[in-house]
């Protein structure tokens, strides 16, 4: 693990709480059937417990998945977000209502599962080009309505976000470029309608980009573009434009990419192929004390689990 955490920006708090709040509007619904037999008193002890190396990121779900469902549980962190922890580590406990550590458990889990396995194989890649100095981008092809949740969790892996939103910046490729008339007059209008707004163009030629950089592109989307055609771009561009790589860009050949000379290089599968991390959480229940006794005196008041 890392010996110093490092402070990531989180989205803002409320979508944080509407991404718990759905989640468990889900799957607690009216109510959670099995953790009722449990005495509404009993008390427990829990682990989150790595089954796989892995990087960790979610704790802010985490928590506030069991406030949302009872301010009473309390969480003490192993880890920070963005550490690597490897099989075995435990990252946090908790203690509190037996009842609401397992109603909770499972959304927990989820969040803390998705957004470690999106950080992995963010790092997998950020490590793959380090000394480089290539920036490792994530796309739009997130998880619907956990974008934030997972552009969130590139950040802890040391990746960087590209755009959030159709809102933030323009990406003009072959179908825009078509509509418009071609790629100077594409730049032009995106100037003239929102001139802050960074203007990014996807290319898929040499002659292409040359009229992008023209034009006035801030930065070239080379889309597909094999290992000697980006030289030969970057090359061309001679920094007169940042230069993007993107498309099919696998881990196996993603140092070789970057040796190019390209700027950034955009990866949609961290976040559209992630495979969660695997990991549990432990369960250890105080004694059942008077509970179980009121029960076998034929009392009904209170489970006798």
């Amino acid at each position: 693990m890392q010996a110093e955490p490092v402070s990531i920006p989180l989205p803002p708090r409320e979508t944080i709480e509407a991404d718990v709040a759905r989640a468990l509007a889900e799957d607690v619904g009216g109510g959670d059937l099995t953790a009722a037999l449990v005495s509404a008193t009993r008390e427990a002890e829990a682990a989150v417990t790595l089954r796989e190396e892995a990087v960790v990121c979610g704790g802010p779900w985490l928590e506030e998945v069991f406030r949302q469902v009872d301010r009473r549980v309390g969480i003490r962190w192993a880890c920070a977000e963005g550490d690597r922890a490897g099989a075995g580590s435990v990252l946090c406990r908790l203690r509190g209502p037996a009842r609401a550590l397992l109603t909770g458990e499972r959304t927990a889990l989820n969040f803390l599962q998705l957004l470690s396995g999106t950080a992995s194989a963010v790092r997998g890649y950020v490590d793959a080009v380090a000394g480089t100095g290539v920036q490792v981008l994530d796309t739009r092809k997130t998880i619907p309505g956990l974008r934030a949740a997972q552009k969130y969790a590139v950040r802890c892996a040391g990746g960087v976000n590209h755009r959030h939103g159709l809102y933030d910046a323009y990406l003009i490729k072959e179908n825009h470029i078509s509509a418009c008339g071609g790629i100077t007059p594409a730049v032009e209008l995106a100037r003239l309608r929102a001139a802050g707004a960074p203007v990014i163009v996807e290319v898929e030629s040499l002659e292409q980009l040359e009229a992008a950089i023209a034009a006035g592109a801030d930065t070239v989307l080379l889309d597909n573009f094999d290992l000697e055609q980006v030289r030969t771009a970057v090359a061309q561009a001679a920094g007169r434009a940042a230069l993007e790589a993107s498309g099919s860009v696998e881990l196996e050949g993603v140092r070789r990419l970057a040796a190019t000379g390209i700027d950034r290089i955009s990866v949609g599968a961290v976040t559209k192929h992630v495979r969660a991390v695997d990991l549990s959480m432990g369960l250890t229940l105080e004694p059942r004390g008077a509970a179980l006794e009121a029960a076998r005196r034929g009392g009904y008041g209170e489970p006798p689990c």
